[in-house]
């Protein structure tokens, strides 16, 4: 076992290679791809200040460490990574890597994070400025994950999220099953052009939200300001406590919802007799 402790490193591909090593309060500057190429790393109480730092690597497991700004695009083409108790000032972390597990991180410049990547968990970490985060990934689960960031998840398959809060406009987009539970979303037009989709327990604030999905279930969730939802959606299942601002052209499935200010059905382009609404306890008819 190779070990390094309280050593700077500098200058291009630094540790290129480095196999099975253990790496403590180590600082990792002016120069990139540290660490290229390696595999086998428990890297702790350390810092990463300039590009690149994990590319292709493989088996690493990171605690208490910082990554500055400089550090973007810091892990890109690695497998089987565990980072928890750490702080990345960076943007673009994570791309085309895989089996990546993160406890008690902060990400303070989140933007185009985990893009085209699978098999990810999550738990107890914040992400702010977190535009595009978790595009065209695959196997994502999310627990006490607090975001603030526009278009989360755009592309994305199979989706788990739980007791979080996510701050995304135009979020669930183009997502192929998703389960989210005793969430808050904020955001805008949320889970246009998407399959199967599961909302339980969650509180939802949206413009235009829920239109064109095929399979869509919302059991025991409020819709707040939410205006022309359901628009060619098919295949729902939706109980929703309180009000809804207005319903409009559904395709077909059930609705059901304690009041609604306005519902819009053009005979013209659905068949209202394939959409049950239900305000109030009473069937609505056109």
């Amino acid at each position: 076992m190779n070990k390094f402790t309280n050593q700077a490193f500098e200058g291009e591909r630094a540790l290129y290679n480095t196999h099975d090593a253990e790496i403590d309060h180590c600082r990792f500057h002016d120069g990139e791809s540290h660490l290229k190429e390696s595999s086998g790393l428990a890297i702790t109480n350390s810092s990463f200040e300039w590009k690149y730092p994990l590319w292709y690597c493989d088996q690493v497991v990171v605690d208490n460490t910082f990554f500055a700004l400089m550090s973007r695009s810091g892990i890109w083409y690695t497998d089987n990574i565990t980072i928890k108790n750490s702080v990345f000032d960076c943007p673009k972390t994570f791309r085309r890597s895989s089996f990546i597990t993160l406890e008690n991180c902060k990400f303070n410049s989140a933007g185009e994070m985990f893009w085209n990547c699978h098999d990810i968990m999550i738990k107890d970490c914040t992400a702010k400025d977190g535009d595009y985060m978790f595009f065209n990934c695959n196997n994502v689960e999310l627990d006490n994950f607090h975001l603030d960031g526009n278009y989360a998840f755009d592309g994305a398959s199979n989706i788990i999220v739980k007791n979080s809060v996510l701050n995304s406009k135009d979020s669930f987009w183009n997502v192929h099953n998703a389960e989210v539970v005793d969430t808050k979303i904020i955001g805008e037009y949320i889970g246009w052009n998407s399959e199967n989709l599961s909302f339980t327990n969650c509180d939802i604030e949206s413009e235009q939200g829920f239109c064109y999905i095929k399979g869509l279930k919302l059991k025991n969730c409020r819709l707040k300001g939410t205006n022309l939802s359901f628009e060619l959606c098919e295949d729902i299942d939706a109980e929703v406590v309180g009000n809804i601002v207005s319903i409009k052209n559904p395709i077909s499935g059930r609705i059901v919802c304690d009041s609604c200010d306005e519902v819009i059905l053009d005979k013209d382009l659905v068949d209202p007799t394939k959409t049950e609404i239900i305000i109030a306890g009473e069937r609505y008819e056109i």
